[in-house]
């Protein structure tokens, strides 16, 4: 009894385990096409034509569907009040340059692009009337890895739109950013958004699906070689 209870146990633990194999499989088979169709929304987007940038009352619902949108907004740069953003990029380490945008309605933070340390406080923006075409980006308020923005010492690993507008007085500000999207041979250097997405899904589902067939291998494999007879020693 204890044996057939024991055998039981052991087989629905199989069956579960199995089940789980598989459900992980289709998730990532899942995953994969929601991927495909958002690299695809993605690409369109950056290849569409860019949009009047929206004040903070006509586009309040700002959120991941509106990343990467080409937009355009004209204004002047508010002096005296760029941000250093610390950043890694293709060209080494070093810092965004977010500077506030009136463009007469609202203010908008514009990212002016990357500079080396060097550089730090020596790229004032252009004065009088700009034009500024980018990508829509969201608010980074969390911090960046393991490390927390500092307001107080004016110190930024994310791009936190509420709390620099707050940090440098700016009211009446868009709840997103702009990355410029000129590239540019001086500094800051713009047109260094990196639009990738990892997309490793259909190896993840091959490899939960894969785990689920070397299951059932194992199990058959177990339960021949129970039924083989075994020799003893009055056998041989």
């Amino acid at each position: 009894m204890k044996q057939r209870i024991a055998r039981l146990a052991l087989g629905t633990l199989i069956g579960l385990v199995f089940l789980a194999l598989v459900a992980l499989g289709i998730w990532q088979v899942e995953r994969r096409s929601w991927k495909l169709a958002l690299i695809a929304q993605v690409e369109q987007r950056l290849q569409a034509p860019p949009v009047a940038a929206p004040g903070p009352r006509a586009w309040p619902g700002i959120d991941a569907d509106d990343v990467y949108t080409r937009v355009v907004a004209q204004g002047r740069y508010r002096p005296a009040s760029d941000t250093f953003v610390q950043a890694s990029t293709a060209m080494g380490a070093g810092y965004w340059v977010l500077t506030p945008l009136d463009t007469g309605t609202f203010t908008l933070l514009v990212n002016r692009g990357f500079v080396p340390p060097a550089l730090r406080g020596k790229v004032s923006p252009p004065q009088g009337e700009v034009t500024v075409t980018g990508l829509l980006r969201l608010s980074e308020p969390n911090g960046g890895f393991l490390r927390s923005n500092d307001a107080r010492a004016d110190r930024w690993y994310s791009r936190d739109v509420a709390a620099i507008a707050a940090k440098r007085g700016l009211t009446n500000v868009a709840p997103y950013l702009i990355d410029a999207s000129e590239p540019r041979s001086g500094w800051p250097r713009g047109g260094l958004t990196v639009v990738t997405f990892r997309n490793n899904h259909l190896s993840y589902a091959f490899t939960w699906f894969g785990l689920a067939a070397g299951l059932l291998v194992m199990v058959a494999v177990a339960r021949r070689w129970g039924k083989e007879p075994r020799q003893g020693p009055d056998d041989a």
